[in-house]
């Protein structure tokens, strides 16, 4: 009796035994997640209800603050910046990522050396990048000046200080230590594409750049939709290269909604007004992943 009941409940208590060991592994992480991730947004949303500044004790205010953002003409601006910096970086530095990434793919001695170095800018601190760009494009001692003196004058102006260029100047430096990445990312991709796909190509008569187009692009699709994705969403929280370049400025020609956020939480000190544009930044993730999800559904190879 003694053996067939031990028996009976051994293989009970292993399994027993082998979902508490998985819980084990899991559930730190489901603390950490709870702890950095669902309180804070919890928290966050209680407070765009309020008018807390930081230091008083928080009232309920209702839709006020969603009211204001409604007619807060300088969130709809940095909404508009949002886009036109999502739009810039879903171009230019995919195409120029892919190029370089099919560049590299054609050479056969030495790739390593240029991953590298186009790897090297996206693993240098923001700080360092800024500071360079912000001393090669300075408007009395960078580069503008010295071209001007032979005749080449269209660098000649403080780029970060001009309304009508401050965001494209921000978007070029934060593109350059961006692309590198792409590079890395795409090369990846394409290495692992099928060389028979290639050779039936060339043996049908498809040019370099049909090899691509057919048999490239929808071999990768999958880490290009990825990195899409990833785009959109990365945009909405971009801050650093526009606090440390510009700061939104100037007359908040390049504020992004990550900056305004910083900026009436951290220097105005309203922080239930933050909260609120908080809540609209995570809305644009909600609905970039919202759309991924209903392409997917809709049966897109993505």
């Amino acid at each position: 009796m003694t053996y067939s009941s031990q028996a009976a409940t051994s293989p009970r208590a292993a399994k027993w035994l082998s979902a508490l060991g998985r819980w084990a592994f899991v559930l730190p992480v489901l603390l950490l997640n709870l702890v950095v991730v669902v309180i804070p947004s919890v928290a966050g949303l209680a407070v765009a209800f309020t008018d807390w500044t930081g230091y008083n004790v928080p009232n309920f205010v209702g839709l006020a603050n969603f009211q204001r953002l409604f007619q807060d003409e300088i969130f709809f601006l940095a909404l508009k910046n949002n886009l036109v910096w999502t739009v810039m970086f879903l171009t230019a530095p995919i195409f120029v990522g892919l190029l370089g990434a099919y560049i590299l793919s054609t050479i056969r001695h030495g790739q390593m050396f240029f991953r590298v170095v186009y790897f090297i800018p996206y693993v240098v601190a923001s700080v360092v990048n800024t500071q360079m760009w912000r001393q090669l494009l300075n408007p009395r001692v960078g580069i503008g000046p010295l071209l001007a003196e032979r005749g080449i004058t269209f660098l000649d102006f403080p780029i970060f200080g001009t309304r009508e260029t401050s965001l494209f100047g921000v978007a070029f430096v934060d593109a350059w230590h961006f692309w590198g990445f792409l590079v890395v990312l795409y090369l990846s991709a394409m290495s692992a594409v099928d060389v028979e796909l290639y050779e039936v190509a060339r043996l049908d008569g498809a040019s370099r750049f049909q090899q691509f187009r057919f048999v490239t692009l929808p071999s990768i699709r999958p880490t290009l939709v990825f990195t899409i994705l990833m785009i959109i969403i990365w945009s909405s929280t971009t801050f650093d290269y526009v606090y440390m370049l510009t700061a939104g400025g100037p007359a908040n020609s390049s504020e992004l909604m990550s900056t305004y956020l910083y900026d009436n939480a951290f220097s105005r000190f309203d922080a239930g007004y933050a909260a609120t544009i908080g809540m609209m930044m995570s809305l644009w993730v909600a609905l970039a992943v919202a759309g991924f999800v209903y392409l997917r559904r809709r049966g897109w190879e993505i």
